[in-house]
């Protein structure tokens, strides 16, 4: 199962790499949609980072 939440937050990237290459190729003639996509890459980048954390955080046995 872990396996899996690993292969969720690469998906996350690749996410964010497609928005951005979007971003990327309508700034110039759609500047209103480059924005969200750029807005959509961010996004995505976060939730990598905090479903890794989290994942992290599960694997981690609990010691006190």
């Amino acid at each position: 199962m872990q396996n899996l939440w690993k292969i969720f937050e690469y998906g996350y990237l690749i996410i964010a790499v497609v928005f951005s290459a979007d971003a990327v190729m309508s700034w110039n003639t759609e500047r209103e949609h480059a924005y969200l996509s750029a807005g959509f890459s961010v996004l995505a980048v976060f939730m990598y980072f905090f479903r890794r954390r989290f994942r992290k955080r599960r694997e981690t046995p609990n010691i006190k």
